[in-house]
């Protein structure tokens, strides 16, 4: 795979100079898929205007603050975190008398009308009090529950946009059974916890630390044009982290099994997001892989535009410094800054922000 030669401001080349390894910049090579437009509200790169050029200007600027002012990172914690003082506008979604859930008392009106899947139950005494959502008597098993709800989130139409046809298991907490399957699209609006697999894949050279961080597809259906990891997904239904992780690394960056098995497992973060009937529960189980230095990356779904090197000290101050990154990768990269020793125990407010990258429930 061809590199792209780029144009680098003054004082991005000198930084580029002074960095090993030097900073890489890989496009994927063109697969055939579909150019449409996305009508995702998710924020745009066109629309943010920037390019890795910007990024790298942003990067390489020593001169713009001070590394041990974390007030960048615990505003991108916030972002991940919005809306706590909405949580009273939900109910409980149960199943088996287990909390699954939480859907907001104004989505629950279009839920009336699929009175054979939801049973929607008021206060005591029959007062006009919402008390929880639960499922249909009539509905048993795990595939029934599937399809039944599958069929009302076709029938929401518009009201759930980004449809994957990607299922998520539906628990009260990671490893415990499954109740059903859910579109991954719908997760949000039941307030199912959904789990996902990011990877930090990072070359070291000359006692330095490289990230291998990734450009979205301007195409993509999500947070096109943005920042993000190497490798990172959803946990599906039916596949382990570890499983999941290696058939990301194949899918987004081209690393064969015989590297990606080293991925190393190094805990999870997590994040609750409320934003009008969204409620998200993300828990991130976070995997590092230390590739050879001469390893490229090479995406093979169509997801990925183009991939960069870039020196982890250089990471942390686009995140501190803009909104390029995709929101949740933010919270990972801070956790590799942690683990790494980048962040220190003297910085001011070092546990306060070590404790919000698991805001969510961990469970």
């Amino acid at each position: 795979m061809a590199a792209i030669a780029t144009s680098f401001s003054a004082a991005a080349a000198i930084a580029h100079r002074r960095s090993r390894p030097h900073l890489q910049l890989v496009a994927r090579r063109r697969a055939p898929f579909s150019t449409a437009a996305s009508s995702s509200s998710a924020p745009s790169a066109a629309a943010a205007g920037f390019g890795w050029t910007d990024a790298l200007r942003v990067a390489s600027d020593t001169g713009l603050d001070d590394e041990s002012d974390l007030s960048g990172y615990f505003r991108k914690v916030d972002i991940c975190n919005r809306g706590m003082d909405k949580k009273g506008q939900f109910v409980e979604f149960l199943v088996e008398d287990q909390v699954v859930g939480y859907i907001h008392k104004g989505f629950t009106d279009h839920l009336r009308d699929f009175n054979d899947v939801f049973s929607i139950v008021s206060g005591n005494n029959c007062n006009s009090s919402l008390e929880h959502v639960t499922l249909h008597s009539s509905l048993k098993t795990q595939e029934d529950r599937t399809i039944a709800i599958g069929n009302v989130i076709k029938g929401l139409g518009e009201l759930i946009p980004g449809i994957r046809n990607e299922l998520y298991p539906v628990t009260s907490s990671y490893g415990t059974p499954v109740y059903f399957s859910l579109e991954r699209a719908a997760a949000p609006y039941f307030g199912i916890k959904a789990y996902g697999v990011h990877m930090n894949g990072y070359i070291e050279a000359d006692g330095e630390k490289s990230l291998w961080i990734g450009k979205r597809s301007d195409v993509k259906q999500t947070y096109p044009g943005m920042l993000d990891h190497l490798v990172a997904g959803g946990l599906p239904y039916g596949i382990s982290c570890k499983e999941n992780i290696i058939k990301e690394c194949e899918e987004e960056a081209g690393i064969p099994r015989s590297m990606s098995t080293n991925a190393t497992s190094v805990g999870a973060i997590s994040y609750v997001d409320i934003d009008g009937f969204r409620y998200k529960r993300d828990v991130l189980f976070c995997y590092d892989l230390r590739l050879p230095a001469d390893f490229v990356p090479n995406n093979e779904d169509g997801e990925v535009d183009s991939f960069r090197l870039i020196p982890v000290r250089h990471a942390g101050n686009i995140i501190r410094r803009t909104d390029y990154f995709k929101a949740n990768c933010n919270l990972v990269i801070i956790d590799f800054l942690f683990r790494h020793g980048y962040i220190k125990p003297d910085y001011h407010g070092y546990l306060k922000l070590l404790q919000s990258l698991r805001s969510g429930d961990c469970s």
